[in-house]
């Protein structure tokens, strides 16, 4: 993903500006992506969380490979966006303002396929937008990486749902993502030995989504 191709500016929100990064999908720069959009969401505001974090920027370096147009944006209050920290509630909204643009911008009206992936804090977003949207707009499917399931009420999720979760994450205990999980019979995929940035396992992490997106349904 070149960065020269990465557009970085500030777009209008719910709360005021929101700061966005957004690329089109690989050889289509100036056209419509032929497969969709992919929104990523990054960890918590207050906690440090941008949409600078490593992950958030591997997944969007992912399905950029995969061939859609993506977008990183910071939620309201974090680097140049406006308004204030909102406990997942606004940010919903924030995100919900960043993919009408991402829409608009690079995809193919409102048939366009689109991703939402979330890491951490980011995870509970997409999960309130999914539930939002997913009557009334193409949602392909979710993406979770170190779900906050023991911070926030995640709520029930796609059974085609990817769910990624360090063995040894101290911030979401693994033992949490499960008692979530065990209800819906939803698979969980643990990276062994794996804390919740993924140091060190940021190309096995890119390496394992784009074998699931390429694997035969």
């Amino acid at each position: 993903m070149r960065a020269s191709q990465i557009t970085t500016e500030l777009i209008d929100g719910p709360a005021g500006k929101l700061e966005v990064a957004h690329h089109p999908a690989p050889d289509r720069v100036d056209a419509k992506p032929a497969r969709g959009v992919a929104l990523v969401t990054h960890p918590h505001p207050l906690m440090g969380g941008t949409m600078d974090n490593k992950v958030a920027v591997t997944l969007a370096k992912t399905f950029h490979q995969l061939g859609y147009a993506t977008m990183r944006f910071n939620f309201r209050g974090v680097g140049r966006s406006e308004g204030t920290f909102d406990e997942g509630i606004g940010e919903t909204d924030d995100a919900e303002a960043a993919l009408d643009f991402l829409i608009a911008t690079y995809g193919a009206g409102e048939n366009s396929k689109i991703v939402l992936a979330g890491f951490s804090f980011g995870t509970y977003v997409q999960t309130r937008l999914w539930h939002r949207l997913q009557s009334t707009r193409p949602i392909e499917r979710l993406l979770l990486c170190g779900p906050a399931v023991n911070r926030f009420p995640l709520a029930t999720v796609p059974a085609d749902t990817i769910v990624v979760q360090g063995e040894e994450d101290d911030v979401v205990p693994l033992d949490a993502v499960l008692l979530w999980a065990r209800p819906q019979q939803l698979p969980i995929v643990v990276f062994p030995g794996c804390g919740h940035f993924f140091h060190g396992r940021l190309t096995q992490l890119q390496r394992y989504i784009v074998g699931m997106w390429q694997a035969p349904s």
